[in-house]
């Protein structure tokens, strides 16, 4: 029968084992030297994962973000030019892209003539009430000189009421005629402020740069017809840079607003950048996938922003660069002093 060599072939294969969980403990445990060498090991894993920071400085995960501004067409029409391209480098004012709008063009001529023919009126109606004027001083002296001799019986009654009906013509030919000046100068004034109005609109087909930044996004492409409100380009503003990091009620309640900040980017570990606090959430949310945290239970978080110096920033515009991550350190003390490894420490500038 084989059944007795199987037990047989059981028993050698778990004194295997068992002598193999023997040797792998005794080789598991430390030497001497090695348990000697080892609190070294860990104290620089510690160090590297900012567990020695002293007490009331607190790291966390973060990622550079920068305001976006969107540069919209605020009126429609074909985008006859797009001067940049993303990744560009923009000034506040800068020209970015120019809509052509021929109707706008043909309106804005029309307008114009439109002024021209405003202004020949008023200068017809001007001339009409210097005359009118005139009538009107030889109708006023005609009918003066009437009604003296009406007293006197050398004219009659009938002569004299045609004086006086010649004398009120004229006055009202006077009031017709400043009436008709008067529209003439709100016809001027009408046209002027449509004139006014398609220059502004012709303005605003040409677009600039809000703000100084980088293209970073381009939406539309030359020669395309965009509509009203249509996005053409998406900038970052680069005066206004920050770190988002998230931190537990216990840690973000402590934080205080315009307090010192040290931001430590991956792509450049050996620097320390300055940074404040400019920001802390009312309403805690739930921790972002992105973001590590100490403790699988911290689960509300609190959003909290370090934002960068503007004159910093605009040092060192050529090597900001948004969505870069790393780490950033806020103090929940202002009487804790940031030890020499959190010293700012910059590059060179040229």
């Amino acid at each position: 029968m084989r059944f007795p060599s199987l037990v047989l072939a059981g028993a050698i294969g778990a004194a295997l084992l068992m002598g193999d969980l023997q040797s792998l403990a005794t080789s598991a445990t430390p030497s001497p030297s090695k348990a000697t060498a080892e609190p070294g090991l860990m104290g620089l894993i510690d160090k590297l994962r900012g567990k020695t920071l002293p007490d009331g400085i607190v790291q966390t995960n973060g990622r550079i973000e920068a305001t976006e501004v969107d540069v919209s067409a605020k009126y429609g029409g074909r985008l006859s030019e797009l001067l940049v391209k993303e990744g560009d480098d923009v000034t506040a004012g800068q020209i970015i892209a120019r809509i052509s709008s021929p109707e706008t063009e043909a309106q804005l001529r029309g307008a114009q003539a439109k002024v021209l023919e405003a202004k020949q009126a008023y200068a017809e109606a001007v001339a009409v009430i210097a005359q009118r004027n005139s009538d009107l001083i030889f109708a006023r002296a005609d009918w003066e000189r009437g009604q003296q001799l009406v007293k006197q019986g050398y004219l009659t009654q009938q002569t004299f009421d045609l004086r006086q009906a010649k004398y009120d013509a004229a006055t009202a030919s006077v009031q017709a005629a400043n009436a008709q000046r008067d529209q003439a100068q709100f016809s001027i004034e009408s046209s002027e402020a449509d004139v006014q109005r398609l220059e502004a609109t012709l303005v605003d087909l040409v677009l600039r740069a809000p703000v100084s930044g980088r293209v970073l996004y381009k939406l539309v492409q030359a020669g395309e017809v965009v509509a009203p409100g249509m996005r053409i380009v998406t900038l970052l503003d680069l005066s206004d840079v920050y770190m988002t990091i998230y931190l537990p009620a216990a840690q973000a309640g402590r934080l205080s607003i315009g307090d010192e900040a040290r931001l430590i980017v991956d792509p450049a570990p050996e620097y320390v950048i300055p940074a404040s606090i400019s920001f802390v959430a009312t309403d805690a949310q739930f921790t972002p996938k992105t973001v590590e945290t100490d403790s699988e239970r911290a689960k509300l978080m609190f959003r909290v922003k370090l934002q960068l110096d503007p004159k910093l920033l605009k040092q060192y515009a050529a090597e900001v660069k948004t969505g870069v991550r790393g780490i950033g350190y806020v103090r929940t003390s202002v009487k804790v002093p940031w030890p020499p490894s959190l010293a700012t420490k910059l590059p060179a500038t040229q």
